[in-house]
């Protein structure tokens, strides 16, 4: 007995080495030929373990067939009771298990059985066509079945979606088989799966069963006595018409799984995480919708306009070339007026973060100007580099026709294009740091270009510098105006400047390589090309009259900038006001050697580089400072210095000896963006931080921190902490960026907004700049700024 076993255990491992892909025909074929037609491979758990949860799982089960009278018995048996409709199930993937048979014998006849080797299923008739002659078998591949919708009640697999979900193929097999399951499943049908409950096998399985049905997984108990390594699960997904969301449900608790302590964790982890994303989705929460999602009901029905809504999904399907993020827009207003029923604008990746279409009032701004009753706003992105405008449109017709209203009357919907801004791009240098990942150096040239450059200099086809930090993708770190050698400008044509320039918003366009003779070009430090630099030293106006004061008894401020990027902001802030003291803090020795060899950046006794972490650096001086008393800003009155409450010279410099910053701009971008900020990484305005802020800059000290965020709740909550922290808190939002620039001040006494006109002619006589426009355009900036507290 004992050698036997052994035996069919070697022979087992042998036939399992036969299979080295899951999903290969040619492979199965050979398996089930060696195996031979009388002898059952049983994946996972066997009959005994799985009878009671099956027959539960199926219930209610017709009767089972009459007994036969005894031999030699001559009394008629009593007529058998009238069976219920025998439910219609579906085997995919049957291979030449015996859990078919087994329910067969249990009284339910209508079993269908597919597999894709006609080996297998040439056995199996074989095998059954005597015994169980109501049984079927078919040649088909599970993941494209040849059955009519909604043709069966149970579609029953034991190990199929398991094998299809090999990490080689990731979850294309999967997606199509479960998508067929979908399809072939009657209207209150289930989904009985049996498997192993792997991570990557449940993050699909779970989203594909989200909208319309109500699911639940089950522990099937091990053999007696045995502790299997692996824990087999039962998941049961039923078949409704609602498309309520429901959480999914489980029949057991941690501790009574007694196997893999790895697997355990593994399919806690993807339940856990389901049930959070189904508890956003009922709150309403900014997810990403499928298709198919929205197809179900996910946002009600899509053939009505609904007017106001919006939905984020993925356009995608098994035909389809291409994946694509996507918005759908019901205008807020329903209008007879409308030029078209449906409509879609492409936008490309160097145009997908400005502000018009990243956030949600831009877009509300571009239903308008489209004339549109319902606008479905494409996002393209990497994927899609190498495919041409006509290549995307055909692949997105289909796709977006299924969004189409009914007032459409099948009308063809229009596809409209916003321009790319960039006309040329040479990729200077690309370099990969074990801090921030891939970094890249390129210079463009901006095909549409507006705005403040064309006030200050020449018309012309501007050279842009920019730095990309490629892990928050299509962010700008920093860009700077090029400039030849003894001249202005480069200059080869007339432009305008582009909309929304943003340091950290746009990049694309098309590229040629850094091969060819070039003109001597410099870094202009005179002039901000993005707009929320600009905004940043517009802040500036709240503390001018301190900074005025400052600058009058020849007192040095101290600044500090953490996140280096090029070293745009520190170098401009270096030439216009030389009373101010630079400190940059810069956790990346990589971007310093960048900044420095291809922006021009320098050191010098006003401006000095720390290479450390910038939450360690403003932790230290917090400290470590003294107090400051209770000096205030001085303010002008009829021209003349007027002392609100004792800030005399001495108290001044006694502030500057003790080690505090006047001024501390947070501007660095985000590691993990999927936390929901692009700018500043979370902990930078975290409560701790925050505090640490407060405390180590001067009692007339400003606080600055620049805000990339789609997340208007992420916004929200970054705005009420700091009004917790901070006694005077105040708002610049870009109007063409997602960039908000916040200023906190630690002062009791905040300057308030009818002070504002005298602190902005303050700032405009405290800065050097080269360009007066240039400063203007930054005293103009000012003017926009908000108080929130």
């Amino acid at each position: 007995m004992g050698k036997k076993k052994a035996e069919s255990q070697a022979e087992r491992e042998e036939l399992l080495q036969t299979l080295t892909d899951f999903t290969s025909k040619d492979n199965w074929d050979k398996f089930f030929s060696l195996r031979g037609g009388h002898d059952s491979f049983e994946w996972y758990a066997e009959w005994p373990q799985l009878r009671g949860p099956l027959l539960s799982a199926l219930a209610p089960a017709p009767a089972p067939a009459p007994a036969a009278a005894a031999a030699g018995g001559s009394e008629a048996a009593a007529p058998a009771p009238e069976p219920l409709p025998s439910p219609q199930i579906l085997v995919p993937g049957c291979g030449n298990s015996r859990l078919s048979e087994h329910l067969y014998d249990a009284g339910f006849r209508a079993v269908t059985n597919i597999d894709f080797s006609k080996v297998v299923i040439s056995d199996m008739l074989r095998r059954n066509v005597r015994d169980r002659p109501a049984m079927r078998w078919r040649v088909m591949n599970m993941t494209a079945m040849q059955f009519s919708d909604e043709t069966f009640d149970i579609v029953l697999d034991k190990g199929g979606l398991d094998a299809l979900m090999e990490p080689e193929h990731g979850h294309k097999l999967g997606d199509e088989y479960l998508s067929e399951v979908k399809r072939v499943l009657l209207s209150g049908g289930k989904f009985i799966c049996l498997t192993l409950a792997e991570s990557h096998v449940l993050g699909l399985l779970f989203s594909k069963f989200r909208f319309g049905w109500i699911t639940s997984i089950h522990a099937i108990a091990h053999k007696s006595r045995e502790k299997s390594s692996l824990q087999t699960f039962m998941v049961i997904a039923v078949k409704e018409s609602s498309a309520v969301l429901q959480p999914i449900t489980s029949s057991f608790n941690r501790s009574s799984l007694d196997c893999n302590s790895n697997q355990i964790s593994g399919m806690y982890k993807e339940l856990d995480n389901e049930n959070r994303t189904r508890e956003e989705y009922r709150t309403g929460s900014d997810v990403l919708h499928s298709l198919e999602d929205l197809q179900l009901g996910a946002k009600g029905a899509l053939d009505k306009l609904d007017p106001g809504r919006r939905v984020q999904l993925i356009l995608s399907n098994r035909n389809s070339q291409y994946s694509y993020r996507a918005v759908l827009l019901d205008a807020q207003e329903q209008s007879e007026t409308f030029l078209r029923h449906c409509g879609v604008i492409i936008v490309p990746k160097t145009r997908a973060h400005g502000w018009l279409y990243s956030s949600e009032e831009g877009q509300w701004k571009v239903v308008e100007s489209a004339e549109a009753a319902r606008l479905i706003m494409v996002f393209l992105d990497s994927s899609h580099m190498n495919a041409s405008m006509d290549d995307i449109q055909k692949d997105l017709s289909p796709l977006v026709k299924q969004l189409e209203p009914a007032n459409n009357n099948g009308s063809q919907i229009p596809f409209m294009m916003v321009d790319d801004p960039i006309k040329d791009r040479v990729l200077i240098h690309q370099v990969t740091s074990s801090l921030t990942g891939r970094i890249t150096i390129d210079d463009v040239v901006y095909s549409n270009v507006e705005g403040d450059v064309s006030h200050i200099l020449p018309d012309g086809d501007w050279t842009f510098r920019r730095m990309i930090f490629q892990r928050n993708e299509d962010l700008v770190q920093s860009e700077a105006l090029l400039t030849r050698e003894g001249s202005t400008v480069i200059s080869s044509g007339k432009t305008d400047r582009r909309k929304g320039s943003s340091s950290k918003s746009r990049k694309g366009g098309s590229q040629r390589k850094n091969n060819e003779p070039q003109e001597t070009l410099k870094i202009s430090h005179d002039y901000l090309a993005s707009s929320y630099h600009s905004g940043i030293l517009s802040g500036f106006m709240l503390v001018s009259s301190y900074l005025e004061k400052a600058s009058s008894i020849r007192r040095t401020v101290r600044a500090v900038v953490i996140g280096l990027g090029a070293g745009l902001l520190p170098m401009f802030l270096h030439g216009t006001m030389p009373f101010i003291h630079v400190e940059v803090v810069e956790l990346d020795p990589l971007v310093f050697s960048l900044a420095k060899e291809y922006f021009n950046f320098i050191e010098n006794d006003r401006m000095k580089v720390h290479i450390t972490g910038g939450i360690e650096f403003v932790r230290g001086i917090a400290s470590t400072v003294a107090p400051t008393g209770d000096a205030e800003i001085d303010r002008k009155e009829n021209g003349n210095l007027k002392t609100v409450q004792s800030p005399d010279s001495e108290s001044l410099l006694d502030s500057q000896d003790s080690g505090e910053i006047d001024i501390l701009v947070v501007d660095v971008d985000s590691e993990d963006p999927s936390s929901g900020l692009s700018c500043p990484a979370a902990d930078f305005v975290a409560e701790p931080f925050l505090k640490d802020a407060k405390s180590s800059i001067s009692k007339q000290g400003l606080f600055v921190v620049n805000l990339v965020s789609r997340s208007t709740k992420i916004k929200e909550m970054v705005i009420s902490r700091l009004k917790t922290v901070f006694s005077h808190l105040y708002s610049l939002q870009l109007e063409e960026d997602v960039n908000e620039i916040l200023f906190a001040l630690k002062t009791d006494n905040g300057i308030t907004e009818n002070q504002f006109t005298e602190a902005a002619d303050q700032l405009q006589k405290l800065l050097l700049c080269r360009h007066p426009k240039m400063r203007q355009t930054i005293v103009d900036t000012s003017k926009k700024i908000k108080r929130l507290k």
